[in-house]
């Protein structure tokens, strides 16, 4: 009977997912460009708040320092597609990965030594730099002007498949399926035995290192994989846009990352989407009606902050479904 009662009160979650899902799927269908484009855009910024709050929701460190990754993994991208006489999209992907891994592997060692404010202070200065290096190198990022000309290559595996990208409900259904693929890996990674060390880590350092468990490596390890999920959003933005400039770069677009995990939740699985969710459609309609947004943006998003402990996500777990972790 209990087991009744507790599937009865999960069917509206998986109703509710199910509605999403075929949303998402039939979107270009209904939504036309803009809406899609703008999807697009929350897709990529989740995965942004996903990387952010790996780190400080699960393991206990702020970083400033996100946008770095991103913009690795964008210009990485951007070259790639650039520098092929035969575009390959998975290879601009993949490439723009392991760029901005092998970026977060270098920065992370030398941050994760620290904690607390040095830490977060630490990934501030390397995002500053890699921004100075995006401003200033342009003979390999095109400087204030950035690199342009992007191609949409095609996704193809020679011999099996090949799917033309130009379109964009095409290019959309590759970022749904990169950031729905994105997501089931990061809810297995923190409810393995990794994730459930690094939320003891976070809760105390000492008592962790008592019971045998490398502390740095750990911390060391969930930089790396935050940077490769900052790096994926920051890959699928070039053949989007045809272009990438600088201020991707910069730290306040890593303030976006961390303000996006507060609003929906640091502490929960589910708050960086939500999040990303909500700042997109406060945003959007602040814009509409006056031209100081940033200011009443700051404003509402602080009274959300401060006025729902835990997020978004969190005040609706506590209130509607407390036995389940969102």
């Amino acid at each position: 009977m209990a087991k009744l009662k507790e599937t009865f009160k999960l069917k509206p979650v998986y109703l509710f997912l199910t509605a999403l899902a075929i949303f998402l799927l039939a979107l270009p269908q209904f939504g036309g460009r803009y809406l899609t484009y703008i999807v697009i855009h929350v897709m990529l910024l989740s995965l942004l708040g996903l990387s952010v709050n790996l780190l400080l929701g699960y393991t206990g460190l702020l970083s400033f320092g996100q946008a770095a990754f991103c913009a690795s993994g964008a210009y990485g991208c951007a070259k790639i597609l650039l520098a092929m006489d035969s575009p390959s999209l998975l290879a601009g992907v993949f490439g723009g990965l392991l760029i901005a891994g092998a970026v977060a592997l270098v920065i992370g060692f030398l941050c994760v030594r620290h904690t607390d404010i040095y830490f977060a202070m630490l990934t501030l200065c390397f995002g500053m730099m890699i921004y100075s290096l995006a401003l200033k190198w342009r003979s390999m990022t095109g400087g204030d002007d950035g690199l342009v000309g992007i191609p949409r290559a095609p996704l193809e595996i020679p011999g099996l498949f090949s799917i033309n990208m130009s379109p964009m409900e095409n290019y959309y259904y590759f970022v749904l399926i990169m950031t729905g693929i994105a997501i089931f890996l990061f809810y297995r990674l923190v409810n393995s035995p990794f994730g459930l060390s690094l939320q003891s880590i976070r809760d105390s350092e000492s008592r962790t290192a008592f019971t045998g468990i490398p502390v740095r490596t750990y911390r060391l390890i969930a930089f790396v994989i935050a940077g490769l999920y900052a790096g994926l959003a920051g890959v699928l933005l070039p053949p989007l846009e045809n272009t990438v400039t600088p201020p991707i770069a910069h730290w306040s677009y890593s303030g976006e990352g961390v303000i996006v995990a507060l609003l929906g939740g640091i502490y929960t699985f589910t708050g960086p989407i939500v999040g990303a969710l909500l700042f997109f459609v406060i945003k959007d309609v602040i814009m509409r009606f006056t031209e100081y947004w940033l200011f009443w943006l700051g404003i509402i998003v602080l009274a959300l902050v401060l006025g729902l402990r835990g997020g978004v996500v969190g005040a609706i777990q506590r209130k509607f479904l407390p036995k389940m972790t969102l």
